[in-house]
């Protein structure tokens, strides 16, 4: 059995395919992000799942593929945690970045954004992943992301920079006292989550000015301080993106790409789909 993992900071997907390629279960767990949780908190998370409990001893192979696994520290202490939970199995853990890649283009080559809870860029030769910028994570990064929205919906609230009509809606949604933010954001885990859950305000708002004007100002950032890191291969590669913030936001996207001058090509919201397809192509060649 060889299990496909895609994993956020706010969830994370399971997909269990027999040897000839044919889904047999999937499952979803809390994210596991390995730098921001402790083994202990993953491993609890793992035990979520009845069915990743149930065929644990089964899997044969693990594909992990999860943000915060980019460093070395955090991405061995996961695979570590892996190992020894499916004690019969193979683990190979990657950053999410490789997810997305596979998920977008497979081999072929691209420049692949993620635009979700968090938000990343590199670039694909169709062999290598190579990456100029670092993610710092959340609190210095992120631009365009859902934590990086919920964090500028919060601020434009308390600062009322948000229209009378939305700070009332959003009072409405969410809890704005400023005890029950401060405890989320420095008592509880996964600040970044807590963040990234404002942002759906966005998307049942898009047809207002002041959302429009926030979506774009997130996008030019991402797109100034990542995609144009790789200011030659744009020029002749698409830039792709995956996530459920590129999703809801492709006409967005597809306006800040013409005043940056890029090509979009394929907007994926689920990297687990794909992912599916191209380790199904890997067992098949």
């Amino acid at each position: 059995m060889i299990l496909l993992t895609d994993s956020g900071s706010t969830k994370c997907d399971w997909i269990a395919l027999s040897d000839d390629g044919e889904q047999l279960f999937k499952a979803r767990t809390r994210g596991m992000n390995p730098a921001i949780l402790s083994v202990e908190d993953l491993q609890q998370r793992l035990e979520e799942s009845e069915e990743l409990v149930n065929h644990r001893d089964e899997v044969t192979e693990v594909f992990f593929y999860g943000a915060g696994c980019g460093t070395e520290k955090p991405r061995t202490a996961l695979r570590s945690l892996l190992c020894s939970y499916f004690t019969n199995a193979e683990v190979m853990v990657k950053e999410d970045t490789a997810a997305a890649v596979y998920a977008a283009v497979g081999d072929e080559p691209g420049v692949v954004c993620i635009l979700g809870t968090g938000s990343n860029c590199c670039y694909s030769d169709g062999e290598k992943l190579h990456q100029r910028v670092v993610s710092l994570g959340y609190t210095l990064m992120d631009e365009a992301s859902g934590n990086w929205y919920g964090k500028e919906l919060i601020r434009d609230y308390y600062f009322k920079n948000m229209p009378d009509n939305l700070r009332v809606q959003f009072a409405e949604n969410y809890d704005m006292s400023d005890d029950h933010i401060k405890y989320n954001l420095y008592k509880q885990p996964n600040p970044n989550a807590y963040l990234a859950s404002h942002a759906e305000f966005i998307f049942q708002h898009l047809d207002e000015s002041y959302i429009k004007k926030l979506l774009r100002r997130g996008l030019r950032k991402f797109s100034r301080n990542m995609i144009l890191q790789f200011h030659e291969e744009i020029k002749s590669c698409q830039v792709h993106f995956v996530g459920s913030i590129a999703h809801f936001a492709k006409g967005r996207i597809q306006q800040v790409a013409e005043e940056f001058d890029y090509e979009v090509g394929n907007i994926v919201r689920r990297p687990i789909d794909g992912l599916v397809e191209y380790h199904r192509s890997k067992l098949n060649s």
